[in-house]
C-alpha cells in the first residue's frame, strides 16, 4: 500500500544528503588550489552552458522514464563529478567536473517536485504541496549555511577529502531513493515507443505554454526575481570583506542571509489568503530594498539587505511553485519545471556580467 508519509520523508532525506557538502565553497577551494578568478569565472560559465543544453531534455526523460530513475542518475552524475575533481590535475578536468555537477543539477531539478506533487495528488493531499516546497527550501538554506560555515574546514582538510565526503553522501542518497515509489497518474500506452513519447512530451509541453501564457509569465518573472536575490548573495561574499567586516563575523553574516530564506519560506504559509499579485509586488520591493542596502557600504546594513532578499525570494518561490504545479499537466510536469529552470539559467547568463558592473559601483 502506498504510504505518502514515507514517500515525502524519503524525498526530504534525499534532499539533505543531496545538498549537504563540504565542497559547497567550491570557488574558495579552486582559488586555494591556485586557479585564477578568470578561470573560476569560466568554470561557472561552463556550468550554465551545460545547464541550458540539458535542462529541458533531462525533464523530458524524467516524464518519460520516471522521476525516481532520473533522481538516481543525478546522484551518479554527482559521484562522477566529485571523482573527476578529486583526481583533477589541470583546468580541463575541473571544467569536466563542473559540467558533471551541472548534469547532477539538471536531472534533479523538477524530478523531485514533480514526484512529490503527483504523490500528494494520488493521496488526495495536493493542498499540502506548499508546505513541502517550504520544507525543501528550508533544507536548502540550512545546507547552504552549513557549507558556508565549513568553508574554512574544507580548506584545512583539503579538496580531495572534501569531495570524497560528497561521494559518500551520494551513495547514502541512492540507497534512500531506491525506497521511493514511482508515481504515474497517467499510465504508459500499451504501444509505448521511447522516441515517440519523447517527441510527444516536448510537443505537448510547448503547446501547453503557448496556450497557458499566464504560466509562462509566472515562470519568467519568478526566475528574474530569484536571479536578483542569487546575484546579490553571490556578490555579498566579495563585498562584505571590502566593507570591513571582521573575518570572524563573515561566516555568521553569510549564514544569516540563509536564515532569511528560512523565515520567508515559513512566513508565506501564514499568508495563503493573500493574492499572488500582492505577494509578488511586496517580494520584489523587499529584494530591491536589499540591493539598495548592499550599496550603503556598511556591512551590518549590507547583511540585513541579504537577509531581506533571501526572505522575500523564498516566500515568492513557495507561492509560485504551488501556483504552477496546480496548472501543470501531470504527464509533462518535470519537463515544464525544467523549462522554468532553463529560463533561470538564461537570465543568469545575461544578468551575471551586468550585475558584476552594477555591484562594483558603491
Amino acid at each position: 500500500m502506498f504510504n505518502i508519509k514515507k514517500q515525502i520523508g524519503r524525498l526530504y532525506s534525499s534532499a539533505v544528503f543531496g545538498q549537504i557538502s563540504l565542497s559547497g565553497a567550491w570557488v574558495a577551494i579552486l582559488a586555494a588550489r591556485g586557479f585564477s578568478l578568470a578561470q573560476i569565472g569560466f568554470a561557472e560559465t561552463v556550468f550554465h552552458i551545460v545547464s541550458i543544453l540539458f535542462e529541458i531534455p533531462s525533464g523530458v526523460l524524467a516524464d518519460v522514464f520516471g522521476r525516481k530513475k532520473t533522481l538516481v542518475i543525478s546522484c551518479l552524475m554527482r559521484i562522477a563529478g566529485d571523482m573527476v575533481m578529486i583526481f583533477s590535475n589541470n583546468f580541463a578536468m575541473v571544467c569536466i567536473s563542473v559540467g558533471l555537477h551541472a548534469l547532477c543539477y539538471n536531472f534533479a531539478s523538477g524530478s523531485g517536485d514533480a514526484l512529490a506533487y503527483d504523490s500528494l495528488k494520488l493521496a488526495g493531499q495536493e493542498e499540502k504541496f506548499d508546505r513541502y516546497v517550504s520544507n525543501q527550501l528550508v533544507i536548502y538554506r540550512v545546507c547552504e549555511g552549513l557549507s558556508t560555515l565549513t568553508a574554512g574546514f574544507a580548506l584545512v582538510i583539503g579538496y580531495k577529502i572534501a569531495y570524497a565526503t560528497g561521494v559518500f553522501a551520494s551513495l547514502i542518497q541512492i540507497a534512500i531513493l531506491f525506497g521511493l515509489v514511482e508515481v504515474r497518474l497517467s499510465p504508459l500506452a500499451e504501444d509505448f515507443n521511447v522516441w515517440k513519447e519523447i517527441g510527444k512530451c516536448f510537443k505537448q509541453s510547448f503547446l501547453f505554454l503557448k496556450e497557458a501564457r499566464k504560466a509562462l509569465l509566472l515562470m519568467f518573472t519568478n526566475s528574474f526575481v530569484g536571479a536578483l536575490d542569487i546575484l546579490l548573495l553571490f556578490f555579498l561574499q566579495a563585498k562584505l570583506p571590502m566593507a570591513g567586516i571582521p573575518n570572524w563575523l563573515l561566516g555568521l553574516a553569510l549564514l544569516s542571509t540563509q536564515i532569511g530564506g528560512i523565515v520567508g519560506a515559513r512566513v508565506i504559509l501564514l499568508a495563503k489568503n493573500v493574492r499572488y499579485r500582492i505577494i509578488f509586488l511586496i517580494s520584489t520591493a523587499v529584494i530591491l530594498s536589499g540591493i539598495a542596502l548592499e550599496h550603503t557600504g556598511l556591512y551590518l546594513l549590507m547583511t540585513l539587505g541579504g537577509f531581506m532578499a533571501s526572505m522575500a525570494d523564498d516566500a515568492l518561490q513557495v507561492r509560485t511553485n504551488t501556483r504552477l504545479q496546480d496548472m501543470f499537466p501531470s504527464e509533462q510536469r518535470a519537463t515544464l519545471i525544467s523549462i522554468e529552470s532553463f529560463s533561470f539559467s538564461c537570465i543568469m547568463i545575461v544578468l551575471s556580467p551586468l550585475a558584476g558592473l552594477f555591484f562594483s559601483w558603491w
